[in-house]
């Protein structure tokens, strides 16, 4: 049975404790993380903390590439590895009382609480604490604007509840940070200039010179004071990397002081080095609103999301926490504003795999955002890739294959991650970024990206496929040798199923498409690549298994020791903790999705029997340790009326992080996968499915719940969505009239549609 680790109280709309747990503070931190698309930080707290923990700030789009360090280097390899850089520490504010430093690693506390308020992205959090002489209360609050990206706004409640003292409070602008998972323990910021200006401090630094021809980044941080709503000049003191004001104050018995921080920041990636000193006295000489407007602010530009995403979940505040938790994340890291950025699997909270983009994005984000956001948010994911397009070329050429592949791991579309196994050979990731063309063109309708900029983009990719295919003379066919497939937990295997599936389908779609555009579109491709491509489609080899009925994962997983996870002793789990990579290899265990990612994507090229044979023979053997992998099976057990396997993976889905099930968390949260909860329920439990221009729906009631609801923008409408125990209802909020189907019955949606839940499906 897998034990669960849950930190935070079980709320709606926040998550909440008691407790500062100094044994799983990462993880507090990592669940405390907030952003606003342009930089985000970890829970790390304001005042010092001497103990562990892991002390985390980030600016989107701001990166070193770090050189690449490996045992046996191979040709083929990066020269360096991209990762996100921890900036400037704007939150840092020191506090003594007395003299005595308040260092909460050390201090005993009472009454400590901590909140993070998902309706506006306001974290909280307070404390009291007895010297020899007083007693004191502590409250701090602090917010990522969504209004004003470049802004963050800190509030520090001071009370003395018992006696009388001398309270100092010191606040930085501190650039001596350092990564974790620097190769060489290296300091990647220089200090350029730091000064006072009337009462605003500036720190700006500069990213250290690489030997890689990649862009520096410069970032001026500035800072002004608040003292009980008046401006303050606090004395300014000046060091390297660093500038810090004190305030010095006194304080008597049933006496309150409030002191707001206010920060702003700006990077080369916007303002010029040279002018992002000027630009930012600019900016807050005209910056008039201040903490109680600016969260007033933020609470209803949080409010306006929340419209439009929210799922309503009724009957059970588990499942509820757990998907508002991870819509929040996810927009708190990328809400579409910036075509330069992606989303990180990690976002703003941690340094894991780099900060960089995965194809995460394309598979999993993508019908998230095309619900939930305009279209053209989805369009700047899809300009991201065709802006790399030359990058991915330049991918290809380094192995020595034509056309294009998107890289694994990247910041500039220029492959940047070191591991030969998944970087050279998980090549399914190619066919995700022409997935994302197609799951665009298929949901909006839209087909002017398509016939433009995503034609030039598949042509590349199916021009890499045709030349990364080889011919078996043996067996008269195609085949891909040396990948891994979506299950990374195997590599360097042949033929794996989805990796073929997708590769002939990039094939056939490139070519349809081309020949149906063909004059409009500004790609070329020859008479005689769509002929190789097309033949190539038809006599591909795919590994299936008659008797068992099933796709085989590649040609020699039925040659394993075949068993179900269910076999596995709780203390093995996660394998990639507890196993050798050996021992891992050469097991049947799966990671995530990987046959049934293929069913999930072509999910109407296969019959309901194809589904559940398959279904019956991988998932058992799944152990979920991809963040990734619980939302596809739990979309496929619902779309197969398996509800308890479908709740079970939503409920894994919906609270990976909350639960820390993959005892992982604490590295920061997993922000791509996030998407999963939704999908879950949008794409699983509701069962809302587009192909073929028809929009369907068939959903179910898990018995746990007594309601769900949703909205989703489709094709210029938007709609929303009621299932509760006895009927679905369907209103059409905005557009034109539309047609659909639900539970395979025809309508046309005017206004307002209410059906009966499906008999067999409502709680009994």
């Amino acid at each position: 049975m897998k034990q669960i680790k849950r930190l935070f109280q079980i709320d709606p709309w926040k998550i909440s404790t008691n407790k500062l747990d100094k044994e799983n503070l990462r993880l507090q931190e990592s669940l405390t993380s907030i952003g606003n698309g342009y930089m985000g930080m970890r829970g790390n707290f304001e005042e010092a903390y001497s103990g562990d923990h892991h002390q985390g700030t980030y600016l989107a789009g701001v990166w070193y590439p770090d050189k690449t360090r490996v045992g046996w280097w191979k040709n083929g390899y990066p020269e360096y590895f991209g990762k996100v850089i921890n900036a400037v520490d704007f939150i840092a504010m020191d506090l003594f009382i007395d003299d005595q430093l308040i260092d909460l690693a050390t201090l005993t506390t009472e009454d400590f609480y901590w909140e993070l308020n998902m309706k506006n992205g306001v974290l909280t959090r307070s404390y009291t604490v007895t010297t020899s002489s007083n007693k004191v209360r502590l409250s701090f609050e602090r917010f990522l604007s969504i209004v004003k990206n470049e802004a963050a706004y800190i509030r520090l409640t001071i009370e003395m509840l018992e006696g009388n003292g001398t309270v100092k409070v010191i606040s930085k602008l501190d650039g001596n940070v350092q990564n974790e998972d620097s190769n060489y323990d290296e300091h990647f910021w220089n200090d350029i200039d730091h000064g006072v200006k009337e009462e605003i401090a500036y720190l700006t630094t500069k990213t250290i010179p690489n030997n890689f021809e990649i862009e520096q980044f410069t970032v001026t941080a500035g800072m002004r004071h608040y003292v009980d709503g008046k401006l303050y000049t606090p004395s300014y003191q000046e060091g390297t990397l660093a500038i810090e004001g004190s305030f010095t104050f006194d304080l008597n018995e049933n006496e309150t002081l409030l002191i707001d921080k206010e920060v702003l920041i700006f990077t080369s990636r916007d303002i010029p080095e040279a002018q992002q000193a000027t630009h930012l006295f600019k900016e807050f000489n005209e910056l008039n609103v201040h903490y109680p407007q600016a969260k007033e602010e933020q609470t209803a530009a949080w409010s306006k999301r929340w419209e439009l995403a929210d799922v309503v979940i009724e009957g059970d505040d588990e499942a509820q926490q757990g998907i508002r938790f991870n819509l929040f994340q996810l927009f708190s890291t990328y809400y579409g504003e910036d075509e330069r950025l992606n989303i990180g699997p990690k976002g703003f909270t941690g340094e894991k795999y780099g900060g960089a983009t995965y194809w995460d994005t394309e598979a999993y984000a993508v019908p998230l955002y095309l619900a939930l956001a305009k279209p053209e948010v989805t369009k700047n994911l899809l300009k991201y890739r065709h802006n790399q397009l030359p990058q991915a070329i330049h991918n290809a050429q380094q192995q020595g294959l034509k056309g294009a592949l998107y890289p694994m791991v990247t910041f500039t579309g220029v492959e940047c991650h070191n591991e030969w196994e998944i970087t050279f050979e998980e090549i399914h990731r190619n066919g995700a970024i022409a997935y994302a063309i197609y799951n665009y063109t298929n949901y909006t309708g839209d087909i002017d990206y398509l016939k433009n900029e995503g034609l030039e983009v598949l042509a590349e990719i199916a021009r890499f496929w045709a030349d990364r295919v080889h011919f078996s003379k043996r067996n008269n066919q195609y085949m891909i040798h040396g990948v891994t497939g979506p299950n990374e937990y195997e590599n360097n295997i042949n033929n794996n199923w989805y990796t073929n599936t997708i590769a002939c389908w990039v094939l056939r779609y490139t070519r349809e498409n081309y020949l149906k555009f063909k004059e409009e579109s500004t790609a070329k491709i020859s008479d005689d690549e769509l002929a190789h491509w097309q033949e190539i489609a038809e006599n591909m080899y795919f590994p299936v298994d008659e008797e068992l009925g099933i796709f085989v994962q590649h040609d020699t997983f039925l040659d394993k020791d075949l068993k179900p996870a269910a076999e596995l002793s709780a203390s093995e789990l996660p394998l990639n903790q507890h196993w050798s990579w050996d021992k891992i290899l050469r097991s049947c265990f799966i990671k995530q999705a990987d046959v049934l990612q293929g069913i999930y994507f072509f999910n109407d090229s296969f019959t309901k029997e194809e589904k559940q044979r398959n279904f019956d023979f991988y998932e058992p053997m799944t152990v979920h340790e991809s963040s990734l992998s619980p939302s596809i099976h739990a979309i496929l057990a619902a779309e197969l009326g398996m509800e308890d396997k479908a709740v079970e993976m939503y409920q894994r889905t919906a609270r990976l992080d909350l639960d820390n099930y993959n005892n992982d968390t604490e590295d920061g949260l997993h922000i791509t996968s996030m998407t999963g909860s939704w999908l879950a329920i949008v794409q699983g439990f509701a069962q809302m499915k587009t192909d073929h221009e028809q929009l369907r729906f068939a959903p179910f009631l898990p018995k746990t719940w007594s309601a769900y609801s949703f909205h989703i923008n489709y094709r210029d409408r938007l709609l929303f969505v009621a299932v509760s125990n006895e009927q679905v209802t369907l209103n059409l909020l905005s557009g034109e009239a539309l047609p659909l189907e639900v539970y395979e019955k025809a309508y046309v949606l005017t206004d307002h549609l209410t059906i009966p839940l499906r008999e067999g499906e409502a709680n009994v």
